[in-house]
């Protein structure tokens, strides 16, 4: 099976979790929401106070590093604390339950303090990364991408390990990475080939739509354009909080398998084919 059909494979196994828990698009709308309340909160002082020093030659101030740092925190919090709660309700369908939104937000909120942890580290790491990518040029920057790749490898199960096992962030941490490396290997090509599904998506419906844009225009038609251009925004505003939400219920399904509790709606040889072993 080669990467893309089998992409396909783990979409169409996803997809039969979430069109059992339609519900579950919930978790990623307001996550959605909740960043964006989370931007504006932060953007709207800094650009009445004129903003963070993006320009200056000799990197951010202090302070501004402060606030982008605190950014990072709040912003990954109400991530992780959606993503949590849709891995929990995820899970509870996976094991033959049959999940609702209060299940997965009693699951997030009962781990308030890891999750704070984990969006804690997550914000280090993720100013770590920026800070030497500042200073890096060429060979330095792709060290600091691949170094960003590791880690997003290395802490893929943390969200789900979270919302059922209830230990501390440094320990999912730790537990993710052994996980991985004990069940498939190191390299995690199964989201590639989601993505790049997703993107196909997105980019046929530019494809199609460049062309009736331009018959639209040339008719003058402008409440045409109108109506295209907003269906095309809700369309990518769809597309993305389904991938979101698949790529959550693979999460938690992969974890399931790892820690060997089977489940009713993903073939194990797929899921095990979707990781490869480093020779």
């Amino acid at each position: 099976m080669n990467r893309f059909s089998r992409s396909w494979e783990l979409i169409k196994a996803s997809a039969r979790v979430l069109a059992a828990d339609k519900e579950l698009l919930v978790f990623p709308i307001i996550s959605a929401i909740a960043s964006l309340f989370v931007t504006a909160a932060f953007a709207i002082p800094l650009f009445l106070s004129g903003g963070i020093s993006l320009g200056a030659e000799n990197g951010f101030p202090a302070i501004d590093y402060l606030t982008l740092f605190l950014f990072y925190i709040v912003q990954y919090f109400v991530i992780f604390f959606a993503n949590t709660a849709l891995v929990g309700a995820a899970t509870i369908r996976l094991k033959g339950g049959d999940p609702t939104v209060g299940d997965g937000f009693r699951i997030a909120f009962s781990h308030l303090g890891p999750i704070l942890g984990y969006a804690a580290i997550a914000a280090t790491v993720g100013m770590l990364l920026r800070l030497v990518s500042e200073r890096s040029r060429g060979l330095g920057r792709l060290v600091v991408s691949l170094l960003g790749f590791a880690w997003n490898i290395a802490t893929f199960l943390v969200v789900p390990i979270l919302a059922v096992e209830g230990i501390g962030p440094v320990q999912a941490i730790q537990r993710s990475t052994a996980l991985l490396k004990k069940t498939w290997g190191e390299q995690i090509i199964a989201n590639f080939g989601v993505g790049a599904i997703f993107g196909l998506i997105v980019f046929g419906l530019i494809l199609i739509s460049l062309p009736v844009f331009y018959l639209l225009i040339t008719a003058e038609i402008i409440w045409g354009v109108i109506v295209l251009a907003v269906s095309l925004v809700l369309a990518f505003v769809l597309i993305g909080l389904v991938h979101s939400t698949l790529n959550a219920i693979y999460s938690a399904a992969i974890y399931q398998y790892a820690i060997a509790e089977r489940t009713g709606f993903f073939d194990e040889e797929m899921i095990r084919g979707a990781f490869v072993t480093r020779s």
